[in-house]
Parts: C-alpha cells; structure tokens; sequence
C-alpha cells in the first residue's frame, strides 16, 4: 500500500534522526527500508535523511533549519492580475457564464465588438494578456465566482400513432449532415410541475450543421399553434430548411404537417420512440438555450406568451452570434474510458458563414444584422424580461393559491351551513 504525502513526510521525519546517527553500514540498510516504505528514488531517498533537520549559520543572528515538510512559498508575480480577472469577468457574466474552452477562442472577436460598444475599456497590456490566456487558466481564475452559482422535469409527449409507418424512422448513426438545413425539433413543457389544464409550449429547432437555434412560444400543444410557429422559424434561419426530424408526439406526427412537407419537399423523419438520444442536439438546446433561459416556472397566460417570446427574439441573436459551440468529431473507447474530440468552437454564425452551400445573399443579410449587435445590450435585455418573467409567474402562483384557498375555505363554509341545517332540523 503506498503512502500518502503527507505520510512519507512524517516517516521522513522519524528515520532522519535515526539515519543521521548510524554507521555507514546501518545507513544502507536504513535507506533500503525507508526507499521501500516510501517509494522514492535512492539517490533522492539519501538527500533527504541527510538534509532533514540540519541546522546551517548564515550569521550570528540566523539559523537555517531542513524540514523537507515545507515548501516554499510562490514568489513569482501573477501574470493574470487583478486587472484581467475584473475584464474577464464582465466577459463571461455578458457571455452567459459558459466554460473556458468555449471562451478561449470567442474572446478575439468579442472584445472588440465590446470596445466598439463601449461596454469595456481596456489598455494594450490587458488587451495581450486577455488573447493569450489559456481556457484552463480562465477555468481556474473564475472557479470562485462560477462557484457561487451553484432546476428535473417529466416528459409529457403522447405518442402520435396515426401516419407513424408512413414517415421513415431516422437514428443517431444516419445522421451525417454536412449541409446547413437539416434540423430537430422538440416541445419544451413549461407546466412547472402540474401537468393539469393548458400551458406554454416552446417550439425549439436546432440546425444539425452548424447549430443554429431558433425558439417560439406557442399556447399548448395543440397543432394549429405548432405548426404555425414553425412556418414562422422557417422565415427567420439563415438558409433553406431541407429536412424535419422530430419526436413520436401527435403534435408533429399528423396529416397537416406531413402534408406540408410533402409540397414544400422538405424530408420529414422521426425518431425511434423512447430513444433521446436520436434527438440529441436539439434535447441539448432545450436545457443550455430554453430552460437556462426560462428556467422552470409554470407559464399558462396570455401575458406570458408574449413576455416569452419578446425574450426569445433577444435570446436567438445572442445565442447564433455570441455563443460558440463545440461539435463532437469522434468517440473513443480506451478500457473502461471513452476519449472524446470536439472541434474548434465557433458561434452558429461563424459556422454558416464557413458553409459553402449557404447561398451568399443569406450571408451578406447575416454579417449587417450582426455589424449592428451588441452582446452586452442583448445580454441585459434578456435579463431584464428574465425578471419580469418570473415576477409575473411568481404573482400568479400567488393568486392561484388564494384562489384555491378561498375555494377550500367557500366549501368548508357550506359543508358547516348543511351539517347546522341537519342538525337543527
């Protein structure tokens, strides 16, 4: 059983005194013992019992003395100070908070859009520090603030059995799209727990390709709302919707949408029933994009619809410009470990404007939308209807409750008037 560091260090402590005393031949069979109990090399072993506890005059006033269990302290100035960790945290909090890998190649492009706003001020030296810091590096520096920002849900989806056989089953090894167009779509459920009566749904497509997501809040699950809600995500991408894949949910699995995609000429395919993960980029939105953003409140009223969707329309620009994602390149088992390699992460944006298949008038539309945004407004907006969202879902949490107290209370007072009536008859 090896030893622990500290352990070894205690150990060390006790053989010194009994190494620094002994005779050259009790020396060698004191180290062969002390090298197997400890591990360490014999020529580092040796330096050690013969340096521990040796007292060395450097003047009549000081005494150096050898304790192998000190270290010593760092005396090399930081070379992120104060300085770039304020900066750099005002970048994340307007990022969304997301990881170092992820931040470490967006900040070349974001700093100068903040510069360009007036969102940040910085001199050259802080401008070189902040291009040359490592994601680990970033990670470790605001691991404190990351930590002070320490929501499970049911699915509801009923299975849609009419047209199932007529539209293709599609699996996560099919999926090898190269070309922008190709999109999931899911339902997001803001029931907030109480699955009874009617309440928001948002509508999320995520973009296989490059990642682009756009999100609509429609009133329920009925498929008038759905469908209407994806004619107008269509409008808005970037480039040409070409294929469909969705869940087994009656709400995408009906005559009217099969119908729509059969003359437009749009792929239509669904997933294996009970599979996530044949859903996997846009399940992975509906937490990183929607629930990050609307969290998990209840949502059932008119006001809400609209507060949703006014914060959707903020959220699309800043998620597809100022968010980079990473896509998985391969997977790998080692053992009972799997090695996993992402690429290099670009926002949606930046991934559309490298795709060759996206026409060029789509591309010039998305480089004057994005010349006229600024992250750190968007992000404040978004933060803003984010209070008011919650606000308003806790105000109405409230009146419900009255109201179903007042119900109890309305019905505890008749079954008191009935059983006195009972009584006095």
């Amino acid at each position: 059983m090896r030893l622990t560091m500290k352990e070894r260090r205690s150990v060390t402590a006790v053989v010194a005194k009994r190494y620094q005393k002994a005779t050259k031949k009790e020396k060698s069979t004191i180290l062969g013992e002390y090298i197997q109990l400890t591990g360490y090399n014999r020529c580092y072993a040796a330096f050690l019992l013969r340096n521990h506890g040796r007292r060395m005059r450097i003047n009549n006033h000081t005494v150096l003395v050898g304790d192998c269990r000190k270290k010593a302290k760092r005396t090399r100035d930081r070379t992120y100070d104060g300085e770039v960790v304020r900066v750099l945290k005002k970048i994340w909090q307007i990022m969304g908070f997301i990881c170092g890998k992820r931040l470490k190649p967006a900040l070349k492009e974001v700093i100068p859009v903040l510069e360009k706003h007036k969102e940040i001020e910085i001199d050259k030296i802080v401008r070189e520090k902040l291009f040359k810091i490592s994601a680990a590096t970033i990670d470790r520096v605001l691991a404190p603030e990351r930590k002070k920002m320490t929501l499970r849900q049911r699915a509801r989806t009923k299975p849609g059995t009419l047209l199932k056989h007529q539209i293709p089953v599609r699996t996560f090894s099919e999926w090898d799209e190269q070309r922008p167009g190709f999109v999931e779509i899911d339902l997001v459920g803001h029931e907030g727990g109480d699955p009874n009566g009617d309440y928001i749904q948002t509508l999320d497509m995520t973009d296989i390709c490059t990642g682009w997501t756009e999100t609509q809040a429609v009133r329920n699950k009925a498929r008038v709302w759905v469908f209407e809600a994806l004619k107008e995500i269509r409008k808005r991408l970037p480039f040409k919707l070409l294929g469909i894949d969705s869940d087994n949910g009656g709400e995408f699995i009906n005559d009217h949408l099969l119908g729509y995609c059969m003359g437009e000429k749009i792929t239509f395919t669904r997933a294996r029933p009970y599979r996530k993960n044949d859903n996997c980029y846009v399940e992975q939105k509906n937490y990183s994009v929607v629930r990050r953003a609307v969290g998990y409140h209840r949502y059932d009223t008119p006001r809400q619809l609209r507060l949703l969707n006014q914060l959707y329309s903020r959220l699309r620009l800043y998620t597809n410009y100022f968010q980079p994602v990473m896509k998985l390149e391969e997977k790998i088992r080692v053992g009972s470990k799997v090695k996993k390699k992402y690429d290099r992460p670009r926002t949606p944006y930046q991934r559309v404007l490298e795709s060759p298949l996206v026409e060029k008038e789509d591309k010039k539309k998305l480089n004057q939308e994005y010349a006229k945004l600024n992250p750190a407004e968007l992000r404040r907006q978004i933060t803003m209807l984010q209070i008011k969202l919650r606000k308003l879902a806790a105000k109405e949490n409230l009146r419900k409750r009255n109201q179903k107290q007042d119900n109890k209370n309305e019905k505890n007072q008749k079954d008191f008037e009935y059983i006195f009536r009972e009584a006095t008859n």
